[in-house]
């Protein structure tokens, strides 16, 4: 159950105008009364003989009664309270109930409060009602509403629980602003999945992740066909920014332009600037180890997957302020990488980076510029293109996303521990949504190494078999009885044939973090393995006969396989904790 408390007005008769009428878009069905102050209050919608007029009058009569000079300014009140999308319909005596119990707890007319203020709920759709209130008691008094809001929340929650709704968490004010009724009817008329309000937040999102500068922010916005209002100082300096969809029109042909500030709150140009003031001038791709080409897709993904490795020590053990940096980038990575995935995995990350929208942002104001991996990996993304799903782009999308399934995960726990309740959830969700993805992202790259591992000798699977009982003792029966063994075989093979220790990678991949609870151990290893030693992530590196050097006498790991690791472990999507 949502209850949202709006500005206060001037206009009550404008107010019920509004709430008997048909809607700016005929959305408004039979709109009647529910409950009100009085039992026998008019209801211009089911009462021939009633007037919206009449309903004004009395609602307004404690104001009028007092001197024009002590009556308030803004004296018309108005909440509304929804439910859930899964929520049951409920009956007009259900709404009257709740409708009560909102103006008791908001201070509006508390209960056995004979001199409250004067109030109707009106219901004109099977989902939400609106309650319309006017300021001044019956005895001339003010109602005290300090945390009105706040408190329709929680009796919000009492309700959810009573009626068996859907368990509904607090708002911080942090979140985006929903769709209105009349948005959600537009699209449906329109024959769209959803609301201009949320195709634009999406692609305003999209412009800004990785950008460094206002210029490269609004040529994005242009480029993803966009119409730009910018608001301007006298001085020239650009002030804000309004967008709008090309085909999203008004009654009069105009387009409708959205604010910024009113897709996001950190999507206004001052938060936005937080971001470029706090990169490096020069914010630009590195070569990274490996074959693959430094501006190719999988060479991105590979740094990303180091950057997200990284950050899971910061958002789990950092400062706060630095913390809720690297989860407000962790939104621009699943962006990125959104905007640049295959198409069998492109809908499940569209729905995690969606998801995660409402986990980058919380009171705890996060300190710009520690956060500049993170978004420089977002900017590789972007500027690495497209991945094509196989080879060595399909390997490394998998790779990133196991690791982000991972960081996503730590955001949740942080949040969680904040007490950011619809945060960890969002947070959650995303790491459900990454879960999917990686299952298809996966399948091809292990695929191929399982049969790599298949191909694999005898002699040297009896020499992998021993290598893995003396140097994880405690998770060897458990690999070695899993499907994926084959494929950690041909990785442990290649890892040597490249000139790594094998135990020391094993070793290092295992005190990252426990993984007796894993549903493939050897999964989760293939890929913390493969990224530590620098392995193509498609297997390409390895001799089809190649056999395992005696590990005693292969040269020691390099310091890229025994150091590259921190503390903190990973398990692939899809396994238990």
């Amino acid at each position: 159950m949502i209850p949202r408390v709006h500005k206060r007005g001037s206009n009550t008769f404008g107010l019920l105008n509004y709430l008997y009428g048909k809607g700016t878009h005929e959305e408004h069905v039979d709109p009647h009364l529910v409950a009100a102050w009085d039992n026998f209050a008019p209801d211009p919608g089911r009462d021939p003989q009633a007037t919206k007029r009449h309903l004004q009058q009395l609602l307004d009569q404690p104001v009028q009664a007092l001197a024009e000079s002590r009556r308030p300014a803004k004296h018309v009140w108005h909440l509304s309270v929804r439910a859930a999308p899964d929520d049951p319909v409920l009956s007009d005596e259900q709404w009257g109930e709740i409708a009560r119990r909102m103006v008791a707890a908001t201070g509006i007319a508390p209960a056995a409060d004979e001199a409250g203020c004067r109030w109707a709920a009106v219901r004109h759709a099977d989902d939400h009602i609106h309650i319309i209130a006017t300021l001044v008691r019956e005895d001339g008094r003010r109602p005290r509403l300090n945390n009105d809001a706040k408190r329709s929340q929680a009796e919000a929650r009492l309700i959810e629980a009573e009626y068996g709704l859907k368990q509904l968490s607090t708002g911080d004010g942090t979140a985006a602003q929903r769709p209105t009724s009349a948005e959600l009817h537009k699209a449906q008329r329109q024959g769209r999945e959803r609301t201009t309000r949320e195709e634009l937040r999406e692609s305003v999102r999209r412009a800004v992740t990785g950008a460094r500068s206002e210029e490269e922010f609004f040529d994005r916005l242009a480029s993803a066909g966009l119409l730009i209002r910018k608001r301007e100082a006298p001085s020239g300096d650009l002030l804000g920014y309004k967008v709008a969809l090309p085909d999203d029109r008004n009654k009069i042909g105009e387009p409708v332009f959205y604010p910024g500030a009113r897709l996001a709150p950190d999507l206004s140009l001052p938060r936005i600037r937080e971001r470029w003031s706090a990169d490096s001038d020069k914010m630009e791709s590195l070569d990274s180890p490996g074959s693959a080409s430094p501006n190719s897709p999988s060479a991105a993904r590979r740094r990303t997957a180091t950057a997200a490795w990284v950050a899971i020590g910061v958002v789990e053990d950092g400062d706060d302020a630095v913390a809720a940096a690297y989860v407000a980038a962790t939104g621009e990575v699943l962006d990125a990488l959104a905007k640049t995935s295959a198409a069998h995995t492109r809908s499940e990350l569209r729905d995690a980076a969606n998801a995660f929208e409402r986990a980058s942002r919380s009171h705890i104001r996060a300190v710009r510029g520690h956060d500049r991996a993170l978004r420089q990996a977002a900017r590789d993304l972007v500027h690495g293109g497209p991945a094509l799903g196989r080879g060595e782009d399909g390997a490394s999308t998998a790779m990133v996303i196991d690791m982000l399934f991972f960081l996503v995960t730590a955001a949740a726990h942080w949040h969680a521990r904040k007490g950011h309740a619809q945060q960890a959830e969002a947070a959650s969700r995303a790491a459900e949504h990454l879960r999917n993805a990686y299952r298809p992202a996966a399948a091809q790259p292990l695929g191929v190494l399982y049969q790599r591992g298949r191909r694999l000798s005898q002699r040297v699977l009896q020499r992998q078999t021993a290598l893995l009982r003396e140097t994880l003792p405690s998770l060897a029966e458990k690999i070695l009885a899993e499907p994926g063994w084959y494929a950690l075989a041909a990785t442990i093979a290649e890892a040597d044939a490249a000139g790594h220790d094998p135990a020391a990678l094993l070793s290092d991949a295992v005190e990252s973090r426990e993984l007796g609870t894993a549903d493939s151990v050897s999964d989760v290893l293939v890929w913390r393995l493969r990224r530590r030693a620098d392995l193509p992530a498609d297997a390409t590196g390895i001799p089809k006969n190649r056999t395992v050097q005696n590990p005693a006498k292969v040269r020691p790991a390099t310091a890229r396989a025994t150091t590259s690791g921190r503390r903190f472990g990973e398990e692939a999507p899809g396994h238990t904790r």
